[in-house]
């Protein structure tokens, strides 16, 4: 079961939202909301204008469900889309389009201090889990099987270097290395 709490797959979330079912699509935004704000944020620099393109990019998807082909594309390539026109049409219009809202029924969320600082720490925490998983990608398989082992599974060194068939030394060193190659991806893409 995914974070959203749902374990159906995204295309079956929308064929289901296309015959008329309200939750598979609310599942749909509970999975993908905090992405599509990262996304908006990260080119915004507004948590205001984040949250405006992000319901914006909902309610677009969801006018626009009929469209959805899966034979051109995952779910999210397609909502990652909609994201995209939303953006460039924010910037050719140089603010949200009111009248977007409108058509779906939507009024602007005027969002308090409060919860423009709980958009962008959503924004951020789901950046910061992009980054470690393109982090933990890009590490060498020994490094990246001992950070499992080690942080993940909480094993001690021992064990590491035994599953590994290494020296206790060789596993505190990749578990150093890839934990270091992380850590270094990170400060140079966020650098304070």
């Amino acid at each position: 079961m995914d974070a959203a709490g749902d374990p159906r797959i995204d295309t079956v979330l929308l064929a289901h939202a296309l015959e008329g079912d309200g939750e598979a699509f609310g599942a749909f935004y509970r999975r993908h909301v905090r992405r599509i704000t990262a996304f908006h944020l990260a080119r915004t620099h507004e948590a205001q204008d984040a949250a405006d393109l992000t319901a914006e990019t909902f309610a677009a998807a969801l006018a626009a469900l009929h469209r959805y082909d899966p034979a051109r594309g995952e779910p999210i390539a397609w909502l990652f889309g909609i994201a995209r026109n939303c953006l460039s049409s924010l910037r050719r219009r140089g603010a949200v389009d009111q009248r977007a809202r409108s058509r779906m029924g939507l009024a602007r969320l005027d969002l308090d201090d409060a919860a423009l600082d709980q958009v962008e720490a959503a924004a951020s925490a789901e950046l910061i889990r992009v980054e470690l998983r393109e982090g933990f990608d890009a590490l060498p398989a020994d490094q990246r099987d001992a950070v499992v082992l080690r942080v993940l599974l909480d094993h001690d060194y021992a064990e590491v270097a035994s599953a590994s068939g290494v020296s206790e030394a060789v596993a505190r060193k990749r578990v150093s290395r890839g934990l270091s190659a992380m850590r270094a991806r990170l400060a140079s893409r966020n650098p304070s």
